[in-house]
């Protein structure tokens, strides 16, 4: 099946089955309401094949171009019958454990994830850390046929709600040294503490690992393979999933733009408004916003078509993350100056979302990082 045919077919299924979240899902702004959701949608679409669609026989997909995957995840964003960055983390999650996983455990889990019967996290980040991810320090120690597993993880995305983890390891020195496991999140000596967000959203967590025994037969890859699973995770979580982001923050900028010119604030949820003398909003500042999208999306186009080619990315997804980041923050920037006083003085949904979006140049890679990145390794400026 062609792209074209997928998102006919796809839309007019959409059509006829209605997925929008009830009073406790996307629009209630609750965490528990959104998991609930997300397993709603996922399970609806595993059902009816579409979730199925760009992913391998081997668990069972049916097949066809990854392009199929972030067609699906446009149009679950732009619908919003899902928060798109929970939504994602399958793109990120899967590919790993199809390409590390022994096959006879990637058959039998990823299927769980995919119909939304579990939902999983991704063990890197830790305290002290940063964006340093060689530096980790959780160890695992050989006992027998098993291993076990000390140490502690941070802004772990949804790990008070996770059946399973990917977690990254330290078993010696160096980059060589870091060592991937696929741990069920019920092992006793795992503790998992929510953390508060300024947005007034738990969706990280701690993650505290007390001599935590994992089969050996759980690892992923061989021994020292972690920092290339880590390596090889990226491209996945910087195109697809961006395609999924950008797709959300269009429909923002539709939001903004239908209340900021909604004569007298009849398009704001709390009735005021700040259009000018012809009642339109500020063209240059929406046309900023628009622009730094558009951008962001053709670059993200341009890195989903060559990963569903074939190619290995690599360095070169540091512009993606940093034009989607400085995106995301104009486009919300741009929210505060046309909407004055809604973000500090009413509860409006703009509100969280603007406080999330303080996070966009952080989460993933600092923007910082990812320049050192860009002028480091893809222009050759050298370390200083």
């Amino acid at each position: 099946m062609n792209v074209a045919e997928f998102r006919s077919g796809l839309r007019a299924w959409l059509a006829a089955h209605d997925l929008s979240p009830g009073p406790d899902g996307l629009r209630s702004r609750s965490l528990d309401g959104q998991v609930a959701q997300l397993a709603r949608v996922r399970r609806a679409l595993y059902d009816a094949g579409w979730m199925r669609y760009g992913w391998p026989a081997a668990v069972t997909g049916l097949g066809g171009s990854p392009l199929l995957r972030a067609v699906l995840g446009e149009e679950v964003a732009s619908r919003g019958l899902a928060e798109p960055g929970i939504y994602s983390m399958v793109e990120v999650l899967v590919p790993t454990m199809i390409s590390y996983a022994r096959p006879e455990l990637a058959a039998t889990m990823v299927p769980l994830l995919l119909s939304g019967r579990e939902q999983w996290c991704q063990g890197f980040s830790e305290p002290g850390s940063g964006s340093d991810l060689a530096s980790l320090a959780t160890r695992a120690v050989p006992r027998g046929d098993a291993w076990v597993i000390t140490g502690q993880k941070v802004w772990t995305s949804l790990a008070q709600f996770a059946e399973r983890c990917v977690l990254l390891t330290r078993v010696a020195p160096g980059h060589g040294g870091i060592t991937a496991f696929f741990v069920d999140m019920d092992t006793p000596g795992i503790t998992v503490r929510p953390l508060r967000t300024m947005h007034g959203v738990d969706e990280f967590a701690e993650v505290f690992l007390d001599d935590v025994i994992v089969a050996g037969d759980r690892m992923l890859g061989r021994p020292g393979d972690g920092w290339r699973l880590a390596m090889d995770l990226l491209p996945h979580e910087r195109s697809t999933c961006f395609w999924h982001r950008i797709a959300h923050l269009y429909t923002r900028l539709d939001r903004l733009l239908a209340e900021v010119t909604a004569p007298d604030g009849a398009g704001r949820p709390d009735g005021t408004g700040r259009p000018d003398a012809a009642g339109c909003a500020d063209p240059a500042a929406l046309g900023g916003a628009y622009l730094a999208l558009h951008v962001a999306r053709c670059r993200s186009r341009d890195t989903a078509r060559r990963l569903a080619g074939g190619a290995a990315l690599g360095p070169e997804t540091s512009v993606d993350k940093v034009l989607l980041a400085t995106a995301e923050q104009r486009l919300y920037n741009t929210v505060r100056d046309l909407l004055p006083g809604v973000l500090e003085l009413t509860d409006s949904p703009w509100r969280p979302e603007y406080l999330f979006s303080r996070a966009a140049t952080i989460y993933g890679g600092t923007a910082e990082i990812q320049r050192n990145i860009i002028a480091r390794r893809l222009l050759g400026l050298g370390k200083e």
